[in-house]
């Protein structure tokens, strides 16, 4: 029985069919082998159409979207990315400066510069980095500084700072970061450039668009939700593995029925799409070592925290029997001082009586005294 890909795709193998391909290679059966079994059972399904490819990965996306050999979908793709019509010119060697270990966790990484002498650089994530506004305003300036030394060295004396162009950077996130899904779970789209508190305008060259595709696929996994744009069409053809959705693409548009045939005429290759894969198995291996350190840290920073607010209680609540001794203690003081003065005042009214009786008795006695004198 075909599964539901197959019935799109006839030319989409069965499992009995690979395996036997695989077993009459010995290197490949022996690569094969070397996997784990999830992953033996990750290529199986991938070749046989029980689920999509992810195109978001760099072999796959150079193999059907490579902006050399294929700039009509680069450019239809990276136009929805930014909201507006461009033109791939050539494809720049990616000379950033980035952290050798940072750069083998992107899942893709690609650099163009546009027909208008503007630069793009498309990235995508498995995990979103932490400080991604700072990471990305650091890549960004990097990509700005190296066409303003391009520009001084091809046009020297005629140069002019009106020949720098813009740069983009768009980010596409496997999973985002806390800062966007803690801003909303409705919204994947965000798109920022610089402006003024005043309205002024100024070109100050610099833009961003970042995808958090966790948060589309939330949204469009909906039952009751449509694709409703280009752009959709493109984030769903691209990361998507499920095969309703991508027939619920090709339904909504035949275009991309072209492109993925060119995918499984790639899976007859088995040679090929064993490489392919291979690779793809070493990127989500670093990724699973980021994903551990991501959530070591996460849990770390969990601890912290719950260790300051139990300081905090602490704290708050020797405050808190600091304040009440005290209360108490004044208390008691007060009773003291308040027993000491009624006793002094006591004492005082019994020394003013004795006072009093020794003053009476005395003229007693000379009351007496003077009788026996005139006696």
């Amino acid at each position: 029985m075909k599964n539901k890909l197959q019935n799109y795709f006839p030319i989409i193998r069965t499992r009995g069919e690979v395996l036997e391909e695989l077993r009459e290679n010995k290197e490949l059966w022996k690569t094969f082998c070397g996997w784990k079994e999830t992953c033996q059972q990750e290529y199986l399904d991938l070749c046989t159409g029980v689920k999509g490819i992810k195109l978001l990965y760099d072999t796959y996306f150079k193999a059907i979207m490579n902006p050399d050999t294929r700039p009509d979908r680069f450019n239809d793709f990276i136009s929805e990315m930014l909201g507006q019509r461009v033109k791939v010119l050539k494809v720049l060697p990616n000379e950033s400066a980035r952290i050798a270990a940072e750069s083998s966790l992107l899942v893709m990484d690609v650099v163009v510069q546009l027909e208008d002498g503007s630069i793009a650089n498309v990235e995508v994530q498995k995990i979103g980095y932490l400080f991604p506004g700072e990471r990305s305003a650091c890549y960004s300036a990097d990509l700005l500084l190296r066409q303003y030394k391009r520009a001084r060295e091809e046009l020297g004396a005629t140069f002019s700072y009106k020949n720098i162009k813009k740069v983009y950077t768009i980010v596409l996130f496997e999973k985002s970061g806390s800062e966007f899904r803690k801003f909303s779970a409705e919204l994947y789209l965000h798109r920022f450039r610089q402006t003024s508190d005043t309205g002024v305008e100024i070109n100050l060259l610099q833009e961003y668009t970042f995808v958090c595709l966790d948060i589309f696929n939330n949204i469009i996994h909906n039952k009751d939700k449509k694709i409703e744009n280009k752009l959709e069409e493109w984030l769903v053809f691209l990361s998507q593995d499920d095969p309703d959705m991508i027939m619920k693409l090709l339904d909504r548009n035949p275009e991309f029925q072209k492109i993925y045939e060119e995918i499984y005429t790639l899976c007859l290759n088995m040679e090929g799409m064993m490489e392919m894969f291979s690779k793809e198995l070493e990127i989500m291996d670093r990724n699973t070592v980021k994903l551990m350190i991501d959530e070591m840290e996460e849990e770390l920073n969990e601890t912290k925290r719950k260790a300051k607010e139990e300081l905090n209680e602490t704290k708050q609540k020797a405050k808190e029997e600091l304040n009440e001794t005290k209360r108490k203690a004044k208390k008691e003081v007060d009773e003291v001082k308040r027993k000491a003065k009624e006793e002094i005042e006591e004492a005082e009214k019994r020394a003013k009586a004795a006072e009093e009786e020794n003053e009476r008795l005395r003229r007693t006695l000379e009351e007496q005294k003077g009788k026996r004198d005139i006696s």
